[in-house]
């Protein structure tokens, strides 16, 4: 009379305090149709492995066949901690994004003033000459801004001197629009008018 259970996945589940477990299966040399099981479970087995386990039953005794368990180690790729030293640069690293932000706010700023003022002034119809020195102060300011930057290497040089170099063509855009400055070839090519 053998009888036999494979891979039961609720042995997890069972506790190992239980000492006897009844089991009713059929019996196929037994008269009746179902015959009752005792079984005595050792209290040093224990269930809660996660890995199947296969349990046959034969004549009134247990065996349990396990699968090897395998122990894995888990080690952890960098240490949670921060060394002091990279510490001390992540602190600084803050301290000069912290800085350098202030000083590329700063010109972005001056720089926007500075096109504001342009843009009114071209769109004022009845602007005099006098006025561009407001303009010149507000590009004076930009320009120290600016340099002030580049000198810290908040900027690189060559967008500060991009940035400059835009402001002195807006400014110079507007004296041309109102006719207080005549560029060079129109000057030359006036001159060349008149000798003729």
């Amino acid at each position: 009379m053998a009888t036999i259970v494979q891979c039961l996945s609720s042995c997890a589940t069972l506790n190992s305090k239980f000492k006897a477990l009844s089991i009713n299966g059929a019996s196929s040399s037994s008269s009746s149709p179902t015959s009752s099981f005792s079984i005595r479970v050792c209290s040093s087995l224990s269930f809660a492995q996660s890995v199947s386990q296969c349990v046959a039953f034969s004549s009134g005794t247990m065996w349990v066949q396990k699968k090897p368990v395998r122990h894995s180690i888990v080690c952890e790729a960098a240490p949670t901690k921060k060394a002091d030293s990279a510490a001390k640069r992540a602190r600084q690293a803050e301290k000069r994004r912290v800085y350098n932000k202030s000083k590329k706010s700063e010109a972005r700023t001056r720089m926007k003033k500075v096109l504001e003022a342009l843009d009114g002034l071209k769109k004022k119809a009845d602007a005099v000459p006098d006025e561009i020195v407001t303009v010149e102060k507000l590009i004076g300011e930009a320009y120290s801004a600016i340099d002030k930057a580049v000198k810290v290497r908040a900027l690189h040089k060559n967008t500060g001197a991009r940035r400059k170099s835009r402001l002195a063509r807006r400014k110079k855009a507007v004296e041309i629009h109102h006719g207080w400055y005549v560029p060079a070839t129109a000057q030359a090519a006036e001159a060349a008018a008149m000798a003729a």
